[in-house]
């Protein structure tokens, strides 16, 4: 065995051969970013916390809303453009001795995700996905034409973009960038292990157009919880009314998006459904319990709104479920067995209507 085998790519904090023959990817020139499915510029906005200086120089996104926000967020005046039209010259990569070029391409994931029908992302399938190979097209265009290629290239999307279903497809996407002279890193990223109070995992990847060595940061410790995002007071105007909502739901019963059948109890329910803040029209703040590990869902009985809560009392040996209802927030006795009365940090039953053990 050499010493070459006996590296373990895997290891974090570990050397490995392309530490020693690839030159770690340094940026010292002004940054132009072409955003490819911009949306709202969230890729941008990434560069702007982190205090990066570029140009906002190409946006291709096809809808007129993402367009608008995108516009209205970084202070910019790009029209709408559709992938499938934009050409090399369209991008108008030049002077990359004086800029570097930052290209980034996170495409749709509607047909990998787990959420949708997952119809794949082959060439010429049709498929929102498969929006990919218009990159591949774009791209071949100006190698061929003589221009001059992106030095960095960026992709985010869900963990199925690498998924057995589509790992022929991303394999000769990075066969295909291989070829243009890219070196490719990807990895499957959680936003919990970076800071934020989310498990969202997202497969991220790099190309850098030459032998450049590059490692994805390491994971840090979360500090914050999803309380430490909510505020304490929301303006009026981010709730829905209920009239509105009635007016809602009576057009989509209008249009025969909703059954008109049982018409005045779906009213009420998808209602509730469309607003939260209609269990409580005093505007009360519900808290979370989260050192209880509580849940909460909203039912209607007759004309009277009513809040389920589902808590679970893991400091006892016999842990056991119980179901209370018309109440604010929960609390279940060190023994386990009885319902607090009286309000304090975490407690706040107002009526005991069923309990359930």
């Amino acid at each position: 065995m050499s010493d070459l085998d006996k590296f373990d790519y895997e290891c974090q904090n570990q050397m490995s051969i392309f530490d020693m023959i690839r030159e770690p990817i340094r940026i010292t020139k002004p940054i132009r970013l072409i955003e490819l499915f911009a949306g709202y510029g969230s890729q941008a906005m990434a560069l702007e916390r982190i205090g990066a200086k570029f140009e906002h120089y190409r946006v291709v996104e096809f809808d007129k809303y993402a367009v608008a926000s995108y516009n209205a967020v970084h202070g910019t005046d790009f029209p709408t453009m559709d992938i499938t039209k934009v050409h090399a010259d369209d991008l108008n990569i030049c002077d990359t001795e004086a800029f570097t070029y930052l290209l980034t391409y996170s495409f749709p994931c509607t047909d990998l995700s787990v959420a949708g029908k997952q119809a794949g992302m082959k060439k010429g399938s049709g498929t929102r996905s498969g929006l990919l190979w218009e990159v591949e097209r774009i791209l071949k265009e100006i190698r061929d034409g003589g221009g001059e290629l992106p030095q960095i290239l960026f992709m985010e999307n869900v963990p199925q973009v690498h998924a057995d279903a589509n790992m022929v497809d991303f394999q000769n996407w990075i066969d295909f960038l291989t070829s243009l002279g890219y070196v490719s890193y990807w990895q499957d990223l959680n936003a919990k292990n970076y800071g934020v109070a989310q498990n969202r995992e997202r497969c991220f990847m790099f190309s850098f157009l030459g032998e450049y060595n590059y490692h994805f940061p390491q994971p840090i410790p979360l500090k914050k919880k999803l309380k430490d995002y909510l505020e304490d007071n929301v303006d009026e105007k981010y709730y829905i009314k209920n009239e509105k909502a009635e007016k809602l739901i009576k057009q989509l019963i209008d249009n025969g998006t909703l059954p008109q059948h049982n018409t005045e109890s779906r009213t009420e329910h998808s209602r509730l459904a469309l607003t939260e803040q209609s269990a409580i029209h005093n505007r009360e703040t519900l808290q979370t319990a989260s050192l209880q590990d509580m849940t909460q869902e909203l039912a209607t009985y007759g004309q009277k709104e009513t809040v389920l809560l589902k808590a679970v009392d893991l400091s006892i040996n016999n842990p056991k479920e119980k179901i209370i209802a018309n109440c604010i927030l929960s609390h279940i006795s060190k023994d386990g067995n009885t319902i607090g009365k009286y309000a304090s940090l975490n407690t706040g039953v107002v009526e005991c209507k069923k309990l359930k053990l």
